[in-house]
């Protein structure tokens, strides 16, 4: 539900009230009892929670580019293609004596 601001423009008392879009403003100030409230413009304030569009598409968070994947060089090369670290090691669950290396 949002939050409205009222000032009553008979003593100057300002209130906020949580209320429905379809209930009716309030008329009544509750210091003075005048019937003279008035509705004040104020900003809105709300937060957009979870992954979506606005995350994803528009959220500047000083990211990557989409358009450069990681894991290349300037020269388009995967930096891990044709690095030679020394001898292909054994994957942990082969013994080694096997055609995958």
């Amino acid at each position: 539900m949002p939050i409205y601001e009222y000032r009553c423009s008979s003593c100057g008392h300002e209130l906020e009230a949580m209320q429905k879009f379809s209930d009716a403003a309030l008329k009544q100030c509750p210091q003075c009892r005048a019937d003279a409230l008035v509705k004040l413009v104020s900003a809105a304030g709300f937060q957009l929670k979870g992954g979506g569009w606005y995350a994803t598409d528009f959220r500047g968070n000083g990211g990557k580019p989409a358009g450069k994947p990681e894991g290349k060089s300037e020269g388009g090369e995967s930096k891990t293609e044709g690095a030679s670290d020394g001898p292909a090691k054994p994957a942990a669950a082969c013994g080694g004596n096997c055609a995958c290396h």
